[in-house]
């Protein structure tokens, strides 16, 4: 098997379409199993968060932007990262990005899974470790984000970003994501955010994560049906 073979799941441009798969974005009346499918991503995306901040080996790119606008606006954290969302969600009016449930959902079930799992994870001492757990956090946000993506019930403010990108680009999951998040880190790192390993894994890595996670489900749950 050539290199190029392997790596194909880079090359995806799309979320792919499941038997899960909502007809609408935007319902509150969603079949129940892409519902179940938004949720069970969604818990994944948040544990995945959590176990990046637990590591302590470096906060997300925007977490380093929120710090970065917080140190020369003198705003909370918490009040930049609401600002950031905000602008990130004003970028899907030119981009046609629909909103749905999960666009709401996102930002409490992270929250949740954060509050809730923190207590109870791996706070490592020796570098390597928290290394590595960073790289495990970074691959359970990517196919979390995967699944609940796969529920077309909307994208959270960045992950909407992300597809409408991809949509009007027509580049890869992968790149489209990565130049986002590595963009970012800098932004942020040039304001004085805090910038440490797990940040610059995250920066590079969710991108091809989500791509993986992408690819997987493609090949592993059956496609929705052409009736819908």
């Amino acid at each position: 098997m050539s290199i190029s073979s392997k790596l194909q799941f880079l090359y995806i441009k799309q979320v792919p379409k499941l038997i899960w798969r909502s007809p609408k974005a935007l319902t509150f009346q969603p079949p129940v199993i892409s519902l179940l499918v938004l949720l069970s991503g969604l818990v994944l995306f948040g544990l995945g968060e959590a176990l990046l901040l637990a590591a302590g080996a470096g906060v997300s790119p925007w977490t380093t932007l929120a710090e970065g606008i917080s140190i020369l606006t003198g705003w909370t954290i918490g009040f930049a990262t609401f600002i950031i969302s905000i602008a990130v969600l004003l970028t899907w009016i030119p981009l046609r990005q629909m909103p749905g449930l999960g666009t709401i959902a996102n930002a409490f079930i992270v929250a949740l899974m954060l509050d809730i799992s923190l207590p109870y994870l791996p706070k490592p001492d020796l570098y390597i470790f928290q290394i590595l757990q960073s790289l495990i956090g970074v691959l359970i946000v990517g196919f979390g984000a995967a699944i609940y993506l796969s529920a077309n019930l909307g994208p959270g403010p960045r992950d909407g970003l992300m597809t409408g990108l991809t949509r009007v680009t027509n580049l890869p999951i992968s790149l489209v994501r990565s130049t986002i998040e590595i963009l970012v880190v800098v932004s942020g790192w040039m304001l004085g955010g805090t910038v440490g390993v797990g940040t610059v894994l995250f920066a590079f890595l969710v991108g091809p994560s989500i791509s993986a996670g992408c690819f997987m489900l493609h090949h592993l749950v059956p496609p929705q049906k052409s009736q819908e």
